[in-house]
């Protein structure tokens, strides 16, 4: 199955360890919060829903990363997450983690990559 793009951001968008993008993504017809971040070099975004509760991990608008900016940490349960696989690394999370969203880097911009639509839905992220 082939997939479409959808703009994100520009790359100048997301500093090292610094301040998110939000997005929203459609799952299943409805509009979803989610998040791109850029950690040692590379982009990686995540639907913005803590893995112990959907609640998002921003403790402040487009704020993900812990004080030391090695972590993405939930604003809500304080639970740690890796920010290169999402992966639950401590806290409520109970191993847990984030639900990646496929991402390209190219020509200065930021892609969320989607799945084409089939028998006229389309497949969520």
């Amino acid at each position: 199955m082939a997939a479409a793009e959808r703009l994100i951001c520009a790359s100048a968008d997301l500093p090292e360890g610094g301040k998110g993008w939000r997005f929203t993504v459609d799952r299943f017809g409805r509009e979803t919060p989610a998040f791109a971040i850029r950690h040692r070099g590379r982009v990686f975004a995540y639907l913005n829903e803590c893995g112990h509760v959907p609640a998002q991990l921003d403790w402040m608008p487009g704020e993900f990363f812990d004080y030391s900016k090695l972590y993405l940490v939930c604003s809500v349960h304080g639970a740690l997450y890796a920010p290169d696989t999402g992966r639950c690394l401590g806290g409520r999370c109970q191993g847990k983690g984030l639900k990646p969203l496929p991402v390209e880097e190219r020509g200065g911009a930021i892609y969320l990559l989607v799945p084409e639509k089939q028998n006229g839905h389309s497949a969520s992220p």
